[in-house]
C-alpha cells in the first residue's frame, strides 16, 4: 500500500500530461482562391476552395513552418482535410513529424478531377497547383518559403499529380510521396483490352456516362490531356475507339496521354528526377491490377535509369489502411516528410 501511494501522484502527473497533449489541436481554415490559370470557356470555376491545416500553437508564436502540398483523389475536393486533421494532431504529439502547415486546394471538376494536368481548354491545373497555390501560401501563411521546406503528396489521382508536379518542377519541391498513385500507365482498364472502350462507344449523353465509373475516367483523362473544343458531347479525344466494332488507335492521341502519364514520363524528366531529394510510393497489394501493375512498372523503370527511390507493396487495398491511425498517412508519409524536409529557415 505504501508503495501505491508513493506511485501515485506520478500517476497523475502522467494522465495530465497525456491528457495535455491529446487537447492540442491544429486548425483548419479555409478560403478561396481565384487562378487566372483555371480561366475557361467550359465551365469550370476558377475560384477554387483551399484547406489549410495549421499545426498546435501556430497562432501563440512567428515560427515558420515547412508545407506539405495534398493533392486529393478523383471525386474527393478540399473537404478531405477535414477526416485528416485529427491524424496530423496524432502524429505531431507522438513525434511522427514535427509541426508543420498542409494545404489541399479543390480540385474536383465537373468531370471529377483534374488530373493536375494543364488541359489549355478546361484549365491549367498544374500551373494552378505549382505556382498559384504555392505563392498564395508562401504569401498568406508563416510558411518557411524555399523548395528544401516544399514536399508534395497526394492519393490515387493525386499520388499520380504528385509525381507528375515534382517531375516537372524539381526547382518548387524537393520530395514526394505517392500514396496508392492511380493513371501512371496505360494497363488494364484503362487500356484497350479491356470492356472500357467498348462501353464508352455507346454513350452518347453525359447521363449515360455518370452511370458507368471507367467510362468517366476515360472522358477526365480525355479532358485532361487531350481535349477538343470541336468534338462534343465530351469534347475530348481518346486514343482507342470503337468503330463498326472494330478497334481504332489514334496514334497522336495516345503520344498526348503517354506525356502525362508518370511511367512515359521518366526520360523526358530524368534529369529534373535527379533534381529531387527524395521519392517514395506505395500500393495496397489487393488495390486490383491497376495499381499495382503501374506501380511497379514505374519503380521499375526509375530503377533501369538509376534513379533512387522507395516503393513499397503493403496488405490493403486501394482506400484501406491509409486513413487511420494506424495507417500510411502518420506512420510512413509523414515521417518520410519529418526526415527530408528542412524545418530551419
Amino acid at each position: 500500500m505504501t508503495k501505491l501511494k508513493q506511485l501515485l501522484p506520478f500517476v497523475f502527473v502522467f494522465i495530465f500530461i497525456t491528457s495535455a497533449v491529446s487537447q492540442e489541436k491544429g486548425e483548419v481554415v479555409t478560403n478561396t482562391l481565384y487562378s487566372k490559370n483555371l480561366e475557361n470557356k467550359f465551365g469550370e470555376d476558377p475560384n477554387r476552395a483551399v484547406s489549410v491545416y495549421l499545426p498546435p500553437g501556430y497562432n501563440d508564436t512567428d515560427q515558420r513552418y515547412p508545407v506539405i502540398y495534398f493533392l486529393h483523389g478523383f471525386m474527393n475536393d478540399n473537404t478531405l482535410i477535414d477526416h485528416m486533421a485529427d491524424l496530423f494532431d496524432f502524429a505531431i504529439a507522438t513525434h511522427k513529424i514535427r509541426p508543420f502547415i498542409l494545404v489541399v486546394s479543390d480540385q474536383k471538376t465537373t468531370y471529377d478531377g483534374s488530373f493536375y494536368s494543364n488541359s489549355g481548354v478546361f484549365g491549367n491545373w498544374e500551373d494552378f497547383t505549382a505556382y498559384d497555390l504555392v505563392e498564395y501560401m508562401d504569401k498568406n501563411f508563416r510558411t518557411i518559403a524555399k523548395k528544401e521546406s516544399r514536399g508534395i503528396t497526394g492519393h490515387s489521382m493525386g499520388g499520380a499529380g504528385a509525381l507528375k508536379i515534382a517531375m516537372h518542377h524539381p526547382e518548387i519541391f524537393s520530395s514526394v510521396y505517392a500514396l496508392s498513385p492511380g493513371a501512371l500507365a496505360i494497363v488494364r482498364e484503362y487500356g484497350p483490352n479491356s470492356d472500357t472502350y467498348k462501353e464508352f462507344a455507346s454513350v452518347k449523353t453525359q447521363e449515360e456516362l455518370n452511370k458507368t465509373y471507367f467510362g468517366k475516367v476515360i472522358v477526365a483523362f480525355g479532358k485532361s490531356w487531350s481535349p477538343n473544343p470541336d468534338n462534343p458531347p465530351f469534347y475530348c479525344d481518346v486514343p482507342f475507339e470503337y468503330k463498326n466494332e472494330q478497334l481504332e488507335v489514334n496514334t497522336d492521341v495516345l503520344e498526348k496521354w503517354y506525356k502525362n502519364m508518370p511511367v512515359y514520363m521518366i526520360e523526358d524528366n530524368l534529369e529534373n528526377l535527379k533534381k529531387l531529394k527524395a521519392i517514395k510510393f506505395d500500393w495496397g497489394r489487393n488495390a486490383g491490377d491497376r495499381f499495382t501493375i503501374q506501380c511497379k512498372m514505374f519503380s521499375q523503370r526509375l530503377e533501369n535509369v538509376g534513379i533512387t527511390h522507395f516503393a513499397e507493396e503493403y496488405i490493403g487495398t486501394h482506400v484501406n489502411n491509409i486513413y487511420t491511425k494506424d495507417g500510411r498517412i502518420p506512420n510512413q508519409m509523414l515521417p518520410f516528410f519529418d526526415f527530408y524536409l528542412e524545418f530551419n529557415e
